[in-house]
């Protein structure tokens, strides 16, 4: 692999990581109704597990109010059975057509325990990213040794990898921000 190979599937490798650690704070609880809240959970639906969004329509009317309305009249009690089974620590309220999900406002505690989560979640996609950086580093230094690189290529890439680490990380860090200010919003 040549270095523009390694800085490419470093590249991806990092957006990856940034991008589950986007999808994991869509599924947090913020103290407002979100249909990302539902997006983790898992419906048995005929024999396998489905997303909710695929057995039904999920919207928010109200601030407080996620309203889940099934395409299948038949998915509404196992749609019901997984909310009560999951961690959301909801209640679901079935009216024999849809599902209505009261979303109570957090306490100052919640708030802080999930901003804890959230620095905590941005700590793991910034050590995936310096993982990721070290692999790139070791593919450097190994084409360098094969002579496929010079000495100062190598210095060249390593200061182009850790630049991008730099780029990652704020981004992450921005995102964790913007999202531990919506929760600790009263």
């Amino acid at each position: 692999m040549n270095a523009a190979q390694i800085f490419k599937d470093t590249e991806e490798r990092m957006d990856k990581a940034v991008e589950k650690f986007r999808n994991d704070l869509k599924g947090l609880r913020t103290g407002r109704a979100s249909p990302a809240l539902l997006d983790s959970l898992r419906v048995e639906y005929y024999g396998s597990p489905t997303p909710v969004k695929q057995l039904a329509q999920v919207t928010t009317p109200e601030p407080q109010q996620i309203l889940i309305r099934p395409f299948d009249a038949g998915a509404l009690k196992e749609i019901e059975k997984a909310i009560r089974g999951s961690d959301l620590g909801l209640a679901p309220n079935n009216d024999g057509k849809v599902i209505r999900l009261q979303i109570p406002s957090m306490s100052g505690d919640q708030r802080k325990k999930m901003a804890a989560v959230i620095k905590k979640l941005a700590e793991e996609a910034k050590v995936a990213c310096r993982n990721v950086r070290r692999d790139a580093n070791k593919h450097l230094e190994a084409a360098e040794k094969a002579k496929t690189l010079t000495e100062d290529e190598l210095d060249q890439g390593k200061e182009k990898v850790q630049t991008l680490l730099k780029t990652i990380e704020d981004k992450v860090q921005d995102l964790g921000d913007k999202k531990t200010a919506e929760v600790m919003e009263q």
